[in-house]
């Protein structure tokens, strides 16, 4: 336990630590607003979504609406966003930060994001076996940690176009 968490639970007051039931929650919503952005453009702006499949670090993961509250970080792999039960576009994203709010609101901010429909299995197979080319003749620690991303990236996009 950190500094910080003991020291506050010290100094709160006994009932402000009270728990409540799930029942005195606010009321339940039916659709979660999905803001989802890269650096150079917007790609969902407060829209309304059923649900948003993601990988994330701490593993993959189904939002949504009413989900707890949390910030996770992003993996390389697929956003996976069901507009309806006849609309669901995916993106493939390097990596990034969602964060799950208490309003149903979720907010997406990815360093590059490509819908999975523009890319192409054979050239990512390429890309990976020139990625692995590179990190096997990597000479120094920066070399060697700069191609070893770079095969994760290609081999999370193999996997993401495989499935």
């Amino acid at each position: 336990m950190n500094v910080l968490a003991r020291s506050a639970r010290a100094a709160i007051k006994p009932l402000a630590m009270a728990r409540f039931y799930a029942s005195e929650a606010p009321a339940a919503s039916e659709a979660l607003r999905l803001t989802f952005v890269v650096p150079h453009k917007s790609i969902y702006k407060a829209t309304d979504v059923q649900q948003v499949n993601l990988a994330a670090t701490s593993g993959d993961m189904g939002i949504l609406a009413n989900h707890v509250p949390t910030i996770e970080q992003l993996n390389p792999g697929v956003v996976e966003i069901i507009e309806s039960a006849e609309i669901t576009k995916k993106f493939f994203v390097s990596g990034g930060f969602a964060t799950i709010n208490p309003d149903n609101s979720l907010n997406i901010n990815a360093v590059e994001a490509v819908p999975l429909e523009e890319l192409s299995l054979e050239r990512v197979q390429t890309g990976l076996a020139e990625a692995q080319r590179q990190a096997s003749s990597a000479a120094t620690d920066k070399e060697k940690a700069i191609a070893k991303v770079e095969v994760e990236v290609y081999e999370a996009l193999q996997s993401a176009l495989s499935k």
